[in-house]
């Protein structure tokens, strides 16, 4: 079998995590010495770059601001910028005229699709990654075999000394739920309306900014179809989005989290959590009371938020789904038939150890079966495993709120590529340069 080509640095994932750390390995060796280069390479099992597509309404904003992009925050000189995209696209001027921080959720995907572009070079798409292999020497694991799979069956392995492990979310339905050609996750959303011909009811669950914007878009789309939403709370509530309750997205803030004892970082997150989970847009709340409001006025109320209640039954048949309903408060159930119902009930965190094989057992772990990760993300192994894990997301018990959000996102890549750097430097001897590509297995 040839030798697989070595890097040192893989990732797993071509999200907008790794795509800032692909971005921050190309400025760093545009101004590097021949042997500080840092050779990288990343997986990616989608076909082509895309970030939440299946939730790019047309009017949906972003939540955090521009500048908290892919680079700014490590490097506001970077050509990789959102203003930098803007100005290529020749809509500066008219952005800055727009007085707004938050951009078009579809145009801060264009940006995203712009930058990736630019980087295609590092990055091999329609790539499943399906085995990671120690490589030993003299009982010291120092790389990965990476084995990845295309969509055609071809069987490809790759050799690094770090790995980036930034495999995203999973969407989380409730127990006993499961996602059909009625029943869907908003992640699918905008794949699956499509399918929609003249509904009669629709039915949102969850009380979050997904909630509450699938929601609005259904309610436009189809003004002849009454929609649900059905959520335990009592109403939308507000997200949090004062400077000094933002400063829990600062990159000081990850050092105050980390350094913290384990209840002080689980008061921190109580204490913070409407900044992200389970809140709302000021003006999407506001817009979506007024629609209560005006048909309550004009006698047809449909738009009907289901408060206090939660879905205690669901059958999912072939021509709709049969809801019931049960409010929290009184016991009452409604039974309702719906074309289709739209669970917007979050993600939860992968884990990120699937993909190590008998690897995940050299991992450490804390009392309560977490992950334990250093403070520049790489993950706490056996003294025989030299070569680095690196996590980008699944941290947030290590690293605060925003570990799976773009708040410090081209901070974290800066702080693994450092990392990765200084390891290299104190590696002796220094490790040898591979052709860049793949072997083929079969």
């Amino acid at each position: 079998m040839p030798q697989p080509p070595v890097f040192d640095v893989l990732g797993v994932g071509f999200g907008p995590s790794n795509l800032a750390l692909a971005i921050a390995v190309t400025e760093h060796n545009a101004t590097a010495r021949a042997e500080d280069v840092v050779t990288a390479h990343f997986l990616e099992r989608q076909p082509r770059f895309g970030w939440h597509r299946g939730m790019l309404l047309e009017d949906a904003t972003m939540q955090v601001s521009f500048l908290k992009d892919l680079v700014t925050l490590r490097n506001p000189n970077s050509s990789f910028t959102f203003l930098s995209y803007l100005h290529e696209q020749g809509r500066l001027v008219d952005f800055i005229n727009h007085k707004n921080l938050f951009p078009l959720r579809v145009e801060f995907h264009d940006y995203f699709e712009w930058a990736a572009g630019r980087v295609d070079d590092l990055v091999s798409y329609d790539h499943d990654v399906v085995d990671v292999r120690p490589v030993t020497e003299a009982g010291e694991t120092t790389h990965f075999d990476v084995v990845s799979r295309t969509s055609t069956g071809e069987v490809e392995v790759r050799r690094t000394r770090d790995l980036v492990l930034a495999t995203g979310l999973r969407p989380a339905l409730p127990d006993g739920v499961h996602a059909s050609e009625r029943v869907w996750h908003n992640r699918d959303f905008l794949h699956r309306v499509e399918s929609l011909t003249d509904p009669r009811r629709l039915v949102v669950v969850g009380a979050g900014q997904s909630g509450a914007e699938v929601t609005a878009f259904l309610h436009e789309r189809f003004p002849a179809a009454e929609v649900c939403a059905v959520f335990a709370r009592y109403g939308y509530s507000p997200a949090d989005d004062s400077p000094f309750a933002n400063r829990i997205f600062d990159p000081a803030a990850v050092d105050d989290y980390f350094a913290a004892p384990e209840p002080v970082k689980r008061k921190l997150l109580d204490y913070h959590a409407n900044t992200n989970y389970a809140v709302v847009d000021n003006d999407l709340i506001a817009e979506l009371y007024r629609r209560v409001y005006r048909e309550k006025v004009l006698g047809r109320q449909r738009l009907r938020l289901l408060n206090l209640s939660r879905v205690a039954e669901l059958e999912d048949r072939a021509d709709g789904v049969v809801v019931t309903v049960e409010s929290l408060a009184t016991g009452l159930r409604e039974v309702l038939d719906a074309d289709a119902i739209v669970y917007a009930t979050g993600y939860r965190e992968a884990d990120p150890t699937a993909l190590l094989g008998r690897l995940a057992a050299r991992c450490a772990r804390d009392a309560r079966g977490r992950l334990d990760v250093g403070r520049d993300y790489r993950l706490v192994t056996d003294d025989d495993l030299s070569a680095g894990l690196y996590l980008q997301g699944g941290t947030e018990h290590t690293h605060g709120i925003s570990s799976s959000l773009l708040s410090n996102t081209s901070v974290r890549v800066g702080e693994i590529l450092r990392s990765v750097l200084a390891r290299r430097a104190s590696a002796v001897p220094p490790r040898p340069r591979y052709a860049v590509g793949a072997s083929r297995i079969g």
